[in-house]
């Protein structure tokens, strides 16, 4: 936990952003504002309105037309993938970690639990783009505080990725996702967000589905995507399966569908 202020901060404009964007009532004017106070946030949320993500008709130059445009909860998400990725790729990490196939990974499974809380109506489902941005973040905490523990770790892995937790509990005495809550718990977000990181590699029980849940069927089916690290190796199956098995059926592919178009868009952004 201590490595954790070793990672640089987030800038001034993001915290006062997100705080606006929690609001009920959020001002376009006011986040336009708070943009166009960044030179670099202003220019990337420009650079998303424009690109083939959105498939915009004309070319958007303002900021304040960009947001309109978006809506808070695009922007929301916009914002905290530009940022966080911006984040991540200014941490030392040791040898053997990737941090483009971290990222990859992090943002595949971020949109994966958003468009699967919308469709399912799932607990705090505006919740699911943060846990899923955030769920891993405990793999790249060992990787930094405990680099030799992080490469026996990471060879124990190699026979079996899968099992990367277990693996990780019997060196560590706990597991990234444990880590990751603390960090999150650390930051003061929301507890459902926490409480859905901490048990992301629960499957589904009965009942409405939780957040957590949501993390799970995102998690396994962006690795059946092959998108990220190891996660490669099991590429090729069918994405639909885990889809499936919260209800999804019929649905699955047109989901896949948009996350796949989503994805490709959005890997030349961040």
């Amino acid at each position: 936990m201590k490595s954790l202020g070793r990672l640089p901060p987030f800038s001034p404009v993001l915290h006062r952003l997100m705080g606006e964007l929690a609001l009920d009532a959020v001002s376009f004017k006011k986040l336009a504002d708070l943009i166009e106070g960044d030179t670099v946030l202003a220019s990337n949320v420009l650079r998303v309105v424009n690109s083939s993500l959105y498939g915009m008709r004309a070319k958007v130059n303002s900021v304040r037309h960009g947001v309109s445009m978006l809506g808070t909860s695009n922007l929301r998400n916009i914002v905290l993938n530009l940022s966080v990725s911006q984040l991540w790729n200014r941490i030392r990490t040791p040898r053997g970690w990737s941090m483009q196939h971290f990222n990859q990974h992090s943002t595949a499974v971020a949109m994966l639990a958003d468009l699967v809380a919308m469709e399912t109506n799932a607990e705090y489902a505006e919740g699911a783009f943060t846990a899923g941005l955030l769920h891993d973040m405990g793999k790249l905490l060992i990787a930094m505080a405990l680099p030799e523990e992080f490469a026996e770790i990471s060879r124990l892995a190699e026979a079996d990725w899968r099992e990367d937790a277990a693996h990780e509990q019997a060196i560590l005495g706990l597991n990234h996702a444990d880590l990751s809550a603390a960090a999150l718990t650390h930051w003061n977000l929301p507890a459902p967000i926490v409480e859905a990181v901490r048990c992301h590699h629960e499957a589904p029980g009965e009942g409405r589905l939780a957040l957590s849940s949501v993390l799970w069927v995102a998690n396994r089916t962006a690795n059946q995507l092959g998108v990220g690290g190891s996660a490669a190796v099991t590429a090729g199956g069918d994405p639909a399966e885990f889809l499936n098995q919260i209800g999804l059926e019929g649905k699955a592919e047109a989901l896949l569908e948009e996350f796949v178009r989503s994805f490709k868009a959005s890997r030349k952004l961040f």
